[in-house]
Formats: structure tokens, C-alpha cells, sequence
């Protein structure tokens, strides 16, 4: 075999298997507020908040919210409408480790793939307000005909008490929560008051900077992971983690996700405790 010859099949192998690793730009959304009482609920649409991964369709593959390329099985994404699309990769209620794990291979599997969704709620970059783009989804996911296509369902309430009703309802289900999304707002990405998210306690992420040993029955193991919000905020995480995760801690540099009740005066989250490593 002449060596061109080589290096041109080498290259190609190459190129197949490596989209699968490959770390695009990372796409610019738009990131939730945490929802505050007092505002004026009638002017939102409200939906329901999956926990699954966060998945962008760019019209001809799925990216995490931080550019890699998500491996989804031919037939998921035959079909799929070659525009852009935001939305959520979803299994079902307390189901996230299962999805977390299918959609983390290089090599998807078909069968941990079959009851996966595609639940959108966005058309990034697409033009008039939230409450047309929303009626335009409903639209491509008809045209579209395809069954793990799924419009969220956006509705109304009248007041914050029903807010808050179908909060209960929605997490007496398995829920996680509810989004507000501004039904007269343009299109904007970044971290903005047009999207909020409600839940019984609240999420946020942080980057791990220390490992604190433990003691007693953690002697040896992960005591607690010092953590440093966006903001600069440092503080420790010593609750949530598995005794595997206590052996094998998350790496120092990880962006890791965690839920807390409120906040202090100074910005520091009351009981906060370890959720997961957040998916890249």
C-alpha cells in the first residue's frame, strides 16, 4: 500500500469517529432567572420543567449546551427539520441518570434511545415574540410527524396562586418544576429576566477549585468539594455524594450542578448540596 494511500485512509477513519468528540462553539441561549414573587404571572407563558439535557439542534446534529456533539442513533434523527431548534433531551420523571448515560456514548444504543424525547421550547434567532415562536414549534413538530418530537406545552395562569397549584400538581408527578418564559419577548440569549424557572428548590452551578479530606466514617474519602459560583462566591459542598462519588470525586476544574433553598444577604446559597457533574 503506498504510503498516500495510507494516510488518506487514516484520515478518514479519523474524520468519521471524531465528530463524536469534537467540541464545537459553544452555542449562545438563554439561561433562567430564578423566579421572585410579585411578578406579574400573567404576563408569561408557563411550562413545565424537564430535567433532562439540555440539546441544540443546529439542522443536522445535537450539541450540549457547551458544543460537543451528542451521538443520537440514525433513525432519532431522521427526518428532524433542518432549522434550528433548543430544547430538552427526555427520558421521564426521575429517569436522568438512565438518559444521562445514553446520551453520553460515542456509540449510541438503539435500545436506551427508544424512549427518549425531544421536548423543544425554543427556535434560537427565530423572529417575533415568545408567544408566536411558541405556536411556530407546535407547527414544525406536526409537520415534522415524527414521535419523539414533542412540542412543551406552554399555558397561562391567572395568578400566583394558581402558579403556585400547578407547581404542587407538577412535582406531586415527579416534576421538577415550571419555566416563565415573557410571551412578548424577542428572541435574546445569556442569562435574562424573559425566562425564569420556579421550582421547590433551586439549581445553579459552580466550579470546583479544592477537595477537603473527611473524617470519621469519610476518612480517606471526599469530605466536602470547595466550589466558586461565577460570581466569585466560594463555598463548600459537603452534602449529596455517593460513596463512589466520595472515592472518586468530581476533578478539580469540573463544573459540577447544585440545588440550595435561598440565598444569604451576602449571596452565598443556603443548604446547598451536590446534585452532579455537569454534563459537557
Amino acid at each position: 500500500m503506498k504510503l498516500t494511500h495510507f494516510i488518506f485512509l487514516i484520515t478518514l477513519a479519523f474524520a468519521t469517529f471524531s465528530p463524536l468528540h469534537a467540541k464545537e462553539n459553544t452555542p449562545e441561549l438563554l439561561l433562567a432567572q430564578n423566579y421572585q414573587r410579585g411578578i406579574d404571572v400573567q404576563q408569561y407563558l408557563v411550562s413545565e420543567k424537564f430535567d433532562g439535557v439540555r440539546a441544540v439542534w443546529d439542522g443536522k446534529a445535537f450539541h450540549t449546551r457547551t458544543g460537543n456533539v451528542i451521538a443520537a442513533p440514525v433513525w432519532f434523527i431522521k427526518g428532524m427539520p433542518a432549522i434550528p431548534l433548543d430544547g430538552e433531551l427526555w427520558l421521564a420523571h426521575g429517569k436522568f441518570d438512565l438518559l444521562s448515560g445514553a446520551v453520553r456514548k460515542d456509540i449510541p444504543v438503539d435500545q436506551e434511545w427508544r424512549g427518549i424525547t425531544y421536548q423543544i421550547f425554543e427556535l434560537p434567532n427565530a423572529p417575533g415574540t415568545f408567544a408566536s415562536r411558541a405556536k411556530r414549534i407546535t407547527e414544525i413538530v406536526k409537520q415534522a410527524n415524527i414521535p419523539h418530537l414533542k412540542a412543551v406545552t406552554q399555558f397561562r395562569v391567572n395568578d400566583e396562586a394558581a402558579l403556585y397549584a400547578r407547581l404542587k400538581q407538577i412535582v406531586a408527578q415527579g416534576g421538577e418544576g415550571l419555566m416563565l418564559h415573557r410571551a412578548d419577548a424577542l428572541y435574546v440569549t445569556g442569562r435574562s429576566d424573559a425566562l425564569l424557572k420556579l421550582k421547590p428548590q433551586y439549581d445553579a452551578e459552580a466550579t470546583v477549585v479544592e477537595h477537603t479530606q473527611g473524617r470519621g466514617k469519610y476518612t480517606g474519602k471526599l469530605g466536602a468539594l470547595v466550589v466558586e459560583t461565577p460570581e466569585g462566591i466560594r463555598f463548600k459542598l459537603g452534602t449529596g455524594f455517593t460513596n463512589a462519588q466520595r472515592e472518586n470525586p468530581p476533578k478539580i476544574g469540573s463544573i459540577v450542578t447544585y440545588t440550595y433553598k435561598d440565598k444569604t444577604v451576602k449571596g452565598k446559597p443556603k443548604f446547598a448540596s451536590f446534585l452532579r457533574v455537569r454534563n459537557e
